[in-house]
């Protein structure tokens, strides 16, 4: 499993990562990016950071009430959940994530672990901790397709927000 850590120094920086991992999503026709972390360990902010580097031109908040938000950006379609709320992993049926899974699509959720079984795998694992100063980010692969998405990622590792 191919595994990255990153220093963010501040919110910019964890945005700065969401931006650089879109230019790193490119050529893969489905990806699931699950993202974790305690509340305000910047998940919506890597989400922001992400969106808005595929297009998106407006605000970018966390979908808490509505669990999932979706993103029609041309080339690719992104579906941004929250699952903070979720009270029982059976909701998810409702959603339509399965039915909105089309490809080219792009699937970021924050709080995989409320839905249970009820995701599909995730490709690449986002893990945010809280430091004494900034954030510490590490991202796991856990398929192919999120093997290649880090090694296309690691071309952009030598930008100042991040240290390696």
């Amino acid at each position: 499993m191919l595994t990255r850590t990153l220093h963010l120094a501040d919110a910019a920086a964890t945005e700065a990562l969401g931006a650089r991992l879109a230019d790193a999503c490119a050529d893969e026709p489905i990806l699931v990016l699950h993202l974790r972390g305690e509340l305000g360990a910047g998940k919506t902010c890597v989400a922001r950071g992400l969106i808005r580097a595929l297009g998106h031109r407006g605000p970018v908040r966390s979908p808490t009430y509505t669990l999932m938000e979706p993103y029609d950006l041309g080339r690719l379609r992104v579906l941004h959940l929250d699952l903070y709320r979720l009270s029982d992993p059976e909701e998810m049926d409702y959603l339509g994530l399965r039915e909105s899974m089309v490809a080219p699509v792009l699937v970021l959720v924050e709080w995989p672990e409320q839905a249970a079984d009820s995701l599909p795998a995730a490709d690449l694992h986002i893990s945010l901790t809280y430091m004494a100063e900034g954030r510490r980010a590490e991202l796991s692969a856990t398929s192919s397709a999120g093997e290649r998405l880090l090694q296309r990622f690691d071309g952009s590792l030598s930008a100042p927000d991040f240290d390696s």
